[in-house]
């Protein structure tokens, strides 16, 4: 499935975005006083306690596992297991997602293993019928 084959989809969460032409891509919160970036929109910065507006800014596609979870127990129709983690973006803010395309092993999932976003459709449906795409981390080749 390429990004662009995703036309405005439901979303899994409200900063999973898409661009004009279509492509998917997660957007930040940024602090106009200090840079902080957050995935949710904020009142204040909880870095310097700034109120000004924050800017929207897409966020990178690339980071560093800072840490996982490797589940074995979840919800009816989840399968399992899998990795959850938390994603230190480079330059912006971390991500909790899932870590897919890698045995749920700790033999081959590391902390600092750097990993890259990307795009999928999720099994699940709206009341509409309609697939949700959701974003997951994937190990970086290379």
């Amino acid at each position: 499935m390429s990004d662009t084959a995703l036309a405005n989809p439901p979303t899994i969460v409200p900063f999973l975005k898409f661009g004009a032409d279509g492509a998917p891509y997660l957007e930040g919160q940024q602090c106009a006083d200090c840079g902080e970036i957050y995935t949710t929109e904020r009142m204040a910065c909880s870095k310097c306690f700034s109120r000004k507006p924050f800017k929207a800014v897409r966020l990178p596609t690339t980071g560093e596992l800072y840490t996982f979870s490797i589940v074995h127990r979840s919800y009816p129709g989840i399968k399992v297991p899998f990795v959850s983690a938390t994603v230190d973006l480079d330059g912006a803010c971390s991500l909790k997602g899932t870590l897919i395309d890698v045995e749920p092993d700790p033999e081959h999932v590391k902390t600092g293993m750097k990993v890259e976003v990307v795009f999928r459709e999720l099994e699940h449906k709206n009341k509409e019928g309609r697939t949700y795409v959701s974003y997951f981390f994937v190990p970086k080749k290379g």
